[in-house]
């Protein structure tokens, strides 16, 4: 969000209070609000192993146990600071058999523009009723080919997108790792490809957050769908070039624009 925004970002979450000094220091050399986060003085932050296999699968293992999970994944609308409602645009993860659906539609009554993806594939299959609640409640849903299939079936990424619009899906963003994304307006028809900007890639874990992210703040700002996926595709670009966080840099901006000119869309 950060990347394509000159207003201001905040972070909504719980964290513990071994909160890596590190992980706020980033925060603050990128001027991201955090006064969304929860310090909980009971539990440790979460902790987790992602298990990346060579074909692309992932396996999240919580190192974290008990209440400590449910307490920092929970958001209800009092936990949101005062000042986030006057956001444009809200971004989060969800469980898909679980959606936090009372903060979504909350957000979505105050006029936000509420972005979702989801954490992982769904654990079991969603009635028709669960589906559409889930779409209905966001602008823009992003998962990637295996969550898509968890939710609607197999099937080629323009089928599963089809699926989706047709439960409810507003703008669907499907997110296919190296082959890029392919982002969709079920109103107009409107769909693109987007390729995935040219890089070196060490470690994919986050590039679907950076990439949501971005899209959120392109639709937003310029309302031009193709050029949000753009966006999403060059923040991408820079999580996943180093294991974890990409350190701060003076020429941020100036290369995220040489990424976006370099993109030859579809």
């Amino acid at each position: 969000m950060k990347l394509w925004t000159q207003g201001g970002v905040g972070l909504c979450g719980g964290v513990g209070l071994d909160f890596p000094a590190e992980a706020q220091a980033w925060l603050d050399d990128m001027a991201i609000d955090t006064t969304g986060l929860r310090r909980d003085p009971e539990h440790r932050s979460l902790r987790a192993w992602q298990i990346i296999e060579e074909d692309g699968r992932r396996t999240q293992v919580w190192r974290t146990q008990g209440a400590t999970i449910p307490t920092h994944l929970a958001l209800r609308p009092e936990q949101v600071p005062k000042h986030y409602w006057a956001a444009r645009g809200f971004h989060f993860g969800v469980h898909p058999e679980a959606p936090n659906l009372p903060i979504m539609q909350a957000l979505q009554a105050h006029g936000v523009t509420v972005s979702v993806e989801p954490f992982r594939e769904a654990s079991r299959p969603l009635s028709d009723a669960e589906l559409r609640a889930l779409l209905t409640s966001c602008e823009l849903f992003s998962p990637n080919l295996v969550e898509a299939e968890t939710l609607v079936g197999s099937g080629e990424p323009l089928a599963l997108i089809r699926r989706l619009t047709d439960a409810g899906a507003t703008i669907v963003a499907m997110r296919m790792g190296a082959d890029g994304s392919l982002v969709h307006h079920a109103a107009t028809g409107e769909t693109h490809h987007i390729p995935a900007v040219k890089t070196a890639v060490v470690d994919p874990v986050g590039a679907g957050n950076a990439y949501c992210g971005a899209l959120l703040v392109g639709w937003l700002e310029t309302g031009d769908l193709r050029r949000a996926g753009m966006y999403g595709s060059v923040a991408a670009s820079f999580l996943v070039e180093q294991y974890g966080l990409p350190a701060p840099r003076p020429d941020l901006r100036q290369e995220a624009a040489r990424r976006l000119a370099s993109l030859t869309c579809t």
